[in-house]
């Protein structure tokens, strides 16, 4: 079986198991290739609903959990998003090819990783609206700010107070969020007015550690 037979087949179980639901999200997911963001020696795994690691101590998401905080951002067209932990740059790479008009900033601590999230980006051929900064994410990205969506891969201790700021009125942000470094509960964020927000948890998830000066020290 081939790699795209492999994602059509992974694309259809995840509608089966209802984390799929939205046509863009689901054209996203069918567009982009997930082995480009693996490294070669796990690609047979590469359409399988599981994290893999992607080197330095991270993982790129299982399908299921980039298909869920897809869904639940609700993206439009035109918007701007700002990604915290580029990892392989997999994620960006969908949100960009959902967000078509719009942009995609993903900061990434790690150099290494930031500058392979870029190469895998230039081989998929896709998402050029998506753009790799290397940086502290938990301070976000000001020079790009406000956005309309902020998206968390890695878990925080608590809610970085430069995220919440940069967020639109009316924007969405999704965060694990949790007092342990390696189990979280995954929040959406709504920011009502200025100076409040709202929460919705969203269930257990484990996410590798935030790290950053408004996250865990290293």
């Amino acid at each position: 079986m081939n790699y795209e037979e492999q994602r059509k087949r992974l694309v259809e179980y995840l509608i089966s198991i209802g984390y799929l639901k939205s046509d863009s999200v689901i054209e996203a997911m069918l567009k982009v290739p997930r082995h480009i963001f693996v490294p070669e020696e796990y690609r047979a795994f590469a359409y399988e609903d599981r994290p893999l690691p992607i080197g330095f101590d991270q993982t790129i998401s299982a399908p299921h959990m980039v298909a869920l905080m897809c869904e639940h951002l609700d993206l439009k067209q035109d918007h701007k998003v700002l990604e915290v932990g580029a990892g392989s740059g997999y994620h960006a790479c969908v949100i960009g090819c959902i967000v078509k008009d719009g942009i995609v900033i993903a900061v990434e601590r790690i150099k290494k990783l930031a500058e392979r999230a870029k190469e895998n980006i230039k081989k998929a051929s896709l998402c050029r609206n998506v753009k790799i900064v290397v940086g502290d994410g938990t301070k976000g990205y000001e020079k790009e700010a406000p956005y309309d969506r902020i998206l968390v891969t890695a878990g925080a201790p608590s809610i970085p107070k430069p995220l919440v700021e940069q967020l639109k009125v009316g924007g969405k942000m999704l965060i694990p969020v949790g007092e342990s470094k390696y189990s979280q509960e995954l929040l959406l964020v709504i920011k009502v007015e200025k100076d409040r927000i709202e929460k919705k948890n969203l269930g257990d998830v484990a996410f590798v550690p935030l790290v950053g000066e408004y996250g865990w020290r290293e």
